[in-house]
């Protein structure tokens, strides 16, 4: 399947992390379901996908608030961040987005635009061998608001210096499209694992 992108010269390309250059969803999901099922806590895969870009902290908050639960936030964060971690070895790259980041990488700068943490976003870049494709990293915890929010966005297209209008963003989740139209972007969606073989 060949990502079809919208017309246009663009300046950037921004892309979100997990799900976009990583195929890291199915790994990501292992791992929360591991680490809610410690603390006795329901993720529906369904609900997981929907929520997509949303930072691991505000997960697990909306998680307590919707199940009644209690579970320490910085503690599942970190144990499901763990977890993760152990899962790297597995991880592949989406070759669709692959492709693009090869075709145009030293032409235009690009940036990773991601709900997930640093350390996170760190060490599934540096598994792919692709960590030094990007000239900027806006990750979870250094922006006030997650996705729909365009915040994360701008502040990617600041630090790269150019215009938010000339930017095309690459993004798997209904939220990341949200928030790339939101702060005025062009924007293509990656499908989810199951729908991108053709």
């Amino acid at each position: 399947m060949k990502l079809k992108l919208p017309p246009g010269s663009f300046r950037a390309y921004l892309f979100d992390c997990d799900g976009t250059i990583a195929d890291s969803m199915p790994l990501h999901y292992i791992a929360w379901k591991k680490a809610l099922g410690e603390w006795s806590c329901e993720f529906d895969e369904e609900l997981f996908y929907a929520w997509g870009g949303m930072p691991i902290v505000e997960i697990i908050s909306t998680l307590n608030m919707k199940h009644g639960l209690d579970m320490p936030v910085e503690t599942v964060a970190h144990r499901k961040e763990s977890l993760y971690l152990e899962l790297l070895p597995e991880l592949k790259a989406v070759p669709e987005v692959l492709e693009h980041i090869e075709d145009q990488h030293g032409r235009i700068p690009f940036a990773v635009v991601s709900g997930s943490t640093r350390e996170s976003v760190i060490a599934s870049l540096s598994t792919l061998e692709l960590l030094g494709k990007f000239d900027v990293l806006v990750c979870a915890g250094e922006y006030s608001k997650s996705k729909p929010d365009p915040e994360a966005f701008l502040v990617a297209a600041d630090k790269l210096g150019v215009p938010p209008e000339t930017c095309l963003v690459f993004e798997d989740t209904d939220l990341g499209i949200q928030a790339a139209t939101a702060a005025g972007m062009a924007s293509v969606k990656i499908p989810p694992p199951g729908q991108r073989e053709v």
